[in-house]
């Protein structure tokens, strides 16, 4: 199911509504590269082909692009790096891409031969055998199986990357796609197993009956057999809505839960259970996420207090209440807590076993990882998992028949570790580990605090060499994301290590407001109107490594992808002599225009809305591409996105560069075709990609010759 913090990694479309363009009319009117926005069209594509010509004769004349790009390849065509692992049906499953593999193949093994040096891998699905009989262009999104059995599963393809995926039913025990079974074509789609021989399938089933943001609004009930257009439809949301799909839930004990979730904004939900062919609406709160079931009781995190009586379970809490009940009266739902932050923790994800559950916390941006389990009452007892200190933790996989989960810990010098506990006993052991893929021996990694304008502490990471000279030498890279309550914690970037690290440069994570690294309260300081305050973090924290010494405007470069995009362009405008390289990835930059293109308006809930006077104000005063000003000497940028981005679009990022060339203000440009919102598809083209952006910060940030 999609979570809040997942909702940018799902399908996206354009749908523009009289009010937004009536809002934004005069911008259009003076916006002379709205042509640009036609994402396929003979012109625009001319000109990314020429731009492209242009800045590939830059980067890969350069001499640091060779050794770069070898390095790049090496890296992501590896073979001993650790497959990620997904538990169906009591064996290990994993999508894998190499050299051999481009568009990736889809294998399994059991859980025991997993754990040996050299598992013996059988092919479940070739990808890219697919593609070539078929004459597509097919990626792995994603497999849904229909519980308890998990036999029966609905594969996820994407064209390209896309957002937007083609869905058919697999029968794993004879490896073969179900002829005659569930086959959903291409479209912005969300299918949930209600019975194994039923789906209910959100989808854009008429054109132009969808969101703002180009996402499904009607659910519909589809038997098996039936041709798609004898579905019927189950429940129906508005225009207004975010999206509205559906989920099922199910534990280890047989229970299951049928739910459709309205997105009435991004942040804000609203759930209803399906019985039969009733929708009965979940009186709780709406800015939460479903998490899933243990033992008959829904699991919940909650972005808001929930007041019960003369109880409040405070915002960025984790609680459950018992299903059967709140069946009987959805109306007076009574939760009990299982986790409450401090005041420097967050709740960063947690997944259902068979009777526990995996609950991932921070604590100061330092990872924490427990073991709960439901006592009567509504009670939870909980034990902490034995990991290292001074890491980051992701749940990768858990299994609800069973207790056990798998485990990913790292952080910038070390190479990623795959656990496998139990989480009945809380034991956990090693059952994969990443060679190290550069010598970090010669680094060493810092925390430290930056203070903001408005007096906030702001903390960040810094990774350097440790007989660094503290003159303002070093050639920094400083990254931040902060925005959609998403937090961006230390890990093992091969990339990063062997192209940067290893040759010198110093790298600074930043953990801004606007994310989730301190719960709500730190997203939410940063939304809308606010949203000052996060450019201002990120600018204090340039500040303070300035001030420190670490390095200096000669030699500090920025970058960030998305929103973090965002607030490359605002910081590029705001602030274009504290930097000397600027990175923007897959970016949004026309906030006046952005919630018509692509699904940007699905995200007027972070951002606001030009239809509010008050906020489109606002919005017109940081939008980077408004902001562009001919007589500033700004650094030269490099500006990228990739043409299959069908989520935050490259109209953003051509418009950009267009206007930077009226003005003559020099610029690099690049768009990827494939690959969706990133750098690419195949392990080759992230290599590429990658190298781009790294030759890009040597020649800008060091004096020193490859």
């Amino acid at each position: 199911m999609y979570t809040i913090k997942s909702l940018l990694l799902v399908a996206a479309g354009a749908f523009t509504t009289f009010g937004q363009c009536n809002a934004a009319a005069e911008s259009e009117t003076k916006d002379p590269f709205l042509w640009l926005e036609d994402v396929h069209g003979n012109r625009a594509m001319q000109w990314v082909a020429d731009e492209n010509a242009k800045t590939l004769k830059v980067l890969e004349a350069d001499a640091h692009f060779g050794p770069l790009f070898e390095d790049a390849k090496q890296l992501a065509e590896a073979k001993d790096r650790i497959p990620v692992p997904q538990f169906i049906g009591g064996r290990v499953y994993n999508l894998w891409q190499d050299a051999d593999h481009p568009h990736g193949i889809w294998r399994q093994t059991t859980l025991s031969d997993y754990q040996s040096d050299e598992p013996n891998w059988q092919v479940v699905i070739d990808l890219d055998a697919l593609s070539s009989a078929e004459h597509a262009n097919w990626f792995g999104r994603g497999v849904t199986c229909e519980e308890p059995e998990e036999k029966r599963c609905l594969i996820e393809l994407s064209d390209g990357g896309e957002d937007a995926e083609t869905i058919r039913e697999f029968d794993l025990p004879s490896g073969t796609f179900v002829k005659g079974g569930f086959d959903l074509p291409t479209g912005k789609q969300r299918a949930a197993w209600e019975d194994p021989d039923t789906l209910l399938i959100s989808r854009i089933w008429v054109k132009g009956e969808q969101s703002k943001s180009g996402y499904p609004i009607v659910v519909k009930r589809l038997k098996r057999g039936q041709p798609l257009d004898s579905a019927v439809e189950v429940f129906r949301g508005k225009t207004d809505d975010f999206l509205v799909e559906p989920v099922r839930l199910d534990d280890g004990l047989g229970h299951h839960a049928v739910l459709i979730e309205r997105g009435v904004e991004f942040f804000r939900f609203e759930r209803y259970l399906v019985q039969g062919q009733d929708m009965v609406k979940l009186t709780m709160p709406q800015k939460s996420e479903v998490i899933g079931l243990v033992e008959g009781r829904m699991v919940v995190s909650i972005n808001e207090p929930w007041q019960r009586g003369a109880v409040t379970l405070p915002a960025g809490s984790l609680v459950s209440f018992d299903l059967a009940n709140a069946e009987k009266d959805p109306e007076h739902i009574n939760p009990g807590l299982i986790y409450a932050p401090g005041p420097r923790e967050a709740l960063e994800e947690a997944s259902a076993t068979h009777g526990h559950l995996l609950v991932h916390t921070l604590d100061n941006v330092r990872g924490r990882a427990a073991s709960y389990t439901p006592l009567a009452g509504d009670k939870w007892t909980h034990k902490p998992l034995p990991l290292p200190d001074n890491i980051s933790v992701n749940i990768v996989d858990t299994d609800i028949h069973s207790d056990r989960a798998f485990v990913r810990t790292n952080e910038f010098l070390t190479p990623q570790q795959l656990e496998l506990f139990d989480l009945t006993t809380g034991v956990g052991k090693t059952v994969k580990s990443l060679p190290p893929k550069f010598d970090a021996s010669r680094d060493v990694v810092e925390q430290f605090e930056a203070i903001s304008k408005d007096g906030t502490h702001v903390p960040y990471f810094i990774v350097h060499p440790k007989d660094m000279k503290m003159d303002g030498s070093t050639p920094t890279i400083l990254e931040a994301y902060g925005g959609f309550q998403s937090s961006i914690t230390p890990r093992y970037d091969p990339a990063l290590g062997k192209l940067w690290l290893e040759r010198g440069g110093a790298y600074v994570l930043a953990n801004i407001r606007g994310g989730g690294e301190f719960g709500p309260k730190w997203h939410e300081a940063g939304l809308k109107t606010h949203r000052q305050r996060i450019y201002d973090d990120f600018a204090a924290v340039g500040a303070d490594l300035v001030s420190r010494h670490f390095t200096s405007v000669a030699h500090l470069g920025i970058r960030g992808g998305s929103n973090g995009g965002l607030l490359m362009g605002v910081e590029f405008t705001q602030h274009p002599e504290m930097w000397s390289a600027v990175d923007i990835q897959v970016p949004l930059l026309d906030m006046l225009r952005y919630e018509q293109i692509a699904a940007g308006s699905s995200w007027v809930g972070e951002y606001g809305s030009v239809t509010d006077p008050e906020e489109r104000r606002f919005l017109a005063s940081i939008s980077p591409y408004n902001n562009l000003k001919a007589d500033v000497h700004y650094p030269q940028p490099l500006i990228w996105t990739t043409t299959k981005d069908d989520r935050v679009g490259p109209q953003h990022a051509r418009k950009f560069a267009a206007k930077l060339a009226a003005m003559k203000i020099p610029y690099l440009f690049y768009e990827v075709v494939e690959g969706g919102h990133g750098s690419g598809a195949t392990p080759e083209e992230h290599a590429h990609t990658q190298a781009l952006e790294y030759t890009y910060f040597w020649s800008k940030l060091s004096d020193a010759k490859p």
